[in-house]
């Protein structure tokens, strides 16, 4: 009976990591942005997928965006091969409060056919 609170207190502290690291902080949560590009690499990885895309300018100019989406169990129907190289995608989200060409999607929608919708903070 003497272990509980210390066997609380861990409890506590594990959780409290587990909810800072998925939190959306990084990310502008006030606008959502979209942008079109070709897909260059799928990552279906713990603890995040990630879609790497180029999308282009209207001079012609390149640019490397990533997305960051939830886990891979979360993305129901989902595997590594639904997204792939050459894929046109259109995705909306969070763009980084840093200005990179990073965000957290909640909303893709690929050449393929493959859509995905409302994606959770996690």
């Amino acid at each position: 009976m003497k272990q509980m609170p210390k066997m609380l207190v861990i409890l506590f502290a594990i959780s409290a990591l587990a909810f800072a690291h998925h939190g959306l902080a990084a990310f502008d949560q006030t606008t959502t942005i979209t942008v079109k590009g070709t897909v260059t690499e799928f990552h279906f990885i713990n603890p995040h997928c990630v879609v790497e895309f180029e999308v282009k300018d209207d001079k012609g100019n390149v640019q490397k965006w990533q997305g960051e989406m939830t886990s891979p169990a979360h993305l129901k129907g989902w595997t590594a091969t639904s997204l792939e190289a050459g894929n046109v995608v259109t995705v909306s989200g969070y763009r980084a409060k840093s200005g990179a060409p990073y965000m957290w999607v909640t909303k893709l929608s690929s050449s393929n056919g493959v859509e995905l919708k409302s994606f959770s903070g996690n």
